[in-house]
C-alpha cells in the first residue's frame, strides 16, 4: 500500500449529527441534549480534491460542509478542561449524505449507516496547524457550488463545542492518533449534480476546490 493511502488505514471517522441549530431545524429535527454520533469507514475518505461520483443508490445525494478535527494522540474518558491537547491539526469536509436512503432507514426506526459511511462520502481537506487559529471558538467557513455560496457557518455556533465532542466521545471509544472528528454542519444543505464545482473556505481560504461526476 503506499505511503499516501496508508496514513488513513485503520483511523476512525468520527460524525456529529445535529451540530447547528440551524441545520436542526431545517431538517425538521429535535435539538439533541448530548451528542449525536455516527461513524464513517476509512474507505469513505476522498482526498486530494479528487472527484466525487454519485452513486447509483441514491437519487437524492446531499453536501453537508464541516470543520473537522485531527486527533494527535491516544486518549480515553478525557476529561473536558484537558480535551484542547488531543487534536493539533484542523481542517474542512463534506458529509456527503445519501438523502433519500437516510429518511428511509429513519422512518422504519433503523440505523441509516448506508446514508452516510459509503465509499468516498467524507471528502477532506489538507490540515492546518491549530497554532495558525487565534480562537478554536470563532471559526468561520463556508461552502460555494458553481461560485454560489451555499453554507456559511462558525464554531461559535455549534451546540457542541469541539472539547465537550472530544470528552463525551472518549467515555464510548478510545481516541487514536490520525482519527477525524467531523462537528456538523450549518443551514444549507441540498442536493448535488454531476458536474457541480464545491469550493470549501476556512476564513478567505480556499481549502478543496473538486467537481461531482
Amino acid at each position: 500500500m503506499n505511503n499516501k493511502l496508508q496514513k488513513y488505514k485503520h483511523m476512525k471517522i468520527i460524525c456529529i449529527g445535529r451540530n447547528y441549530y440551524e441545520h436542526t431545524k431545517e431538517l425538521k429535527n429535535a435539538v439533541p441534549l448530548e451528542p449525536v454520533i455516527f461513524l464513517k469507514p476509512d474507505s469513505a475518505i476522498l482526498r486530494n480534491n479528487q472527484p466525487f461520483f454519485i452513486p447509483d443508490f441514491s437519487k437524492n445525494l446531499h453536501y453537508e460542509v464541516e470543520i473537522v478535527f485531527k486527533i494527535c494522540k491516544v486518549g480515553k474518558t478525557i476529561s473536558l478542561q484537558f480535551a484542547h491537547r488531543y487534536y493539533d491539526n484542523i481542517g474542512i469536509g463534506i458529509d456527503f449524505t445519501a438523502r433519500d436512503l437516510q429518511e428511509k432507514c429513519s422512518t422504519q426506526g433503523l440505523p441509516w449507516e448506508i446514508s452516510k459511511a459509503f465509499d468516498s462520502s467524507a471528502a477532506i481537506s489538507k490540515f492546518l496547524p491549530k497554532t495558525e487559529f487565534e480562537n478554536i471558538g470563532n471559526i468561520n467557513f463556508s461552502l460555494l457550488i458553481n461560485g454560489k455560496q451555499v453554507q456559511l457557518g462558525n464554531t461559535s455556533n455549534m451546540i457542541f463545542p469541539i472539547d465537550k465532542i472530544i470528552a463525551y466521545i472518549s467515555k464510548f471509544f478510545t481516541l487514536k492518533t490520525g482519527d477525524l472528528i467531523y462537528t456538523g454542519t450549518p443551514a444549507g444543505v441540498g442536493p448535488v449534480k454531476s458536474g457541480d464545482n464545491l469550493q470549501a473556505f476556512i476564513g478567505e481560504r480556499k481549502m478543496m476546490d473538486f467537481y461531482i461526476r
